[in-house]
């Protein structure tokens, strides 16, 4: 497998799909062939081509190679639920060896890959299975992003444990400003970097956040994970 990394979340909503697409614009810009994967997605809409899921659409849009939306997206439900409700409301199974296959599809066209997770680190993907496993399996190195709020530390701190019991380099932190009351930016980031070991990235809220808004913020990054993988 050529270049990879791994993105997670303390929970939903928290940025992780802006980072993704962020650092896919980077590492383009650098002359790379690059692509997103969001290899688990519900919230899905129905198409004429079948579910499609708005993070995973946005993660092809911002990639610079042509792929099937399926490599993209392997697995999609439309409820937007755990993915392991959705996926036992249509009796399916989410299969980790299927994952990595569509991420061996994509290697051979890419120079690197960027992986979104789903939801935060121990969302059920199925039974006795959920998307430490998924990011176990995949054996990348992971790049967390935290929402500032009440609670992000303690909750950024217990999936920094979490990813490195399960023996993986968590090789890079970026925080985004996801509520603009919380008034503790400075002194957070503080903390995370000492309690993590690792560079925290900050993201302030943007109005009509894109990509290329985004990836300003997070160049540092983008070298952690040159350096890394």
């Amino acid at each position: 497998m050529k270049k990879a990394c791994f993105i997670t979340g303390t929970d939903t909503g928290v940025g992780k799909t802006l980072v993704t697409t962020g650092l896919i614009r980077l590492f383009s810009e650098d002359g790379f062939k690059v692509a997103g994967m969001k290899p688990v997605a519900s919230g899905c809409k129905k198409t004429g081509q079948g579910l499609r899921n708005d993070d995973a659409e946005r993660l092809m849009q911002q990639s610079n190679v042509d792929l099937e939306y399926e490599s993209i997206n392997p697995y999609a439900f439309e409820p937007p639920v755990s993915p392991h409700f959705a996926a036992q409301e249509i009796d399916q199974q989410i299969k980790l060896d299927h994952i990595v296959e569509n991420l061996s599809k994509i290697s051979d066209v890419v120079d690197i890959v960027i992986i979104e997770g789903v939801g935060g680190w121990r969302v059920p993907l199925g039974e006795n299975l959920d998307v430490s496993d998924l990011a176990e399996k995949l054996n990348l190195p992971v790049i967390l992003v935290v929402g500032l709020r009440l609670g992000c530390i303690n909750h950024a701190l217990l999936t920094a444990a979490a990813i490195q019991t399960k023996g993986l380099a968590l090789i890079g932190c970026v925080a985004s400003q996801i509520e603009e009351e919380y008034q503790r930016c400075d002194e957070t980031l503080e903390t995370l970097e000492k309690r993590l070991g690792v560079p925290i990235q900050f993201i302030p809220r943007v109005e009509n956040a894109t990509a290329e808004k985004i990836s300003c913020y997070i160049k540092e990054t983008k070298r952690q994970i040159n350096e890394k993988i």
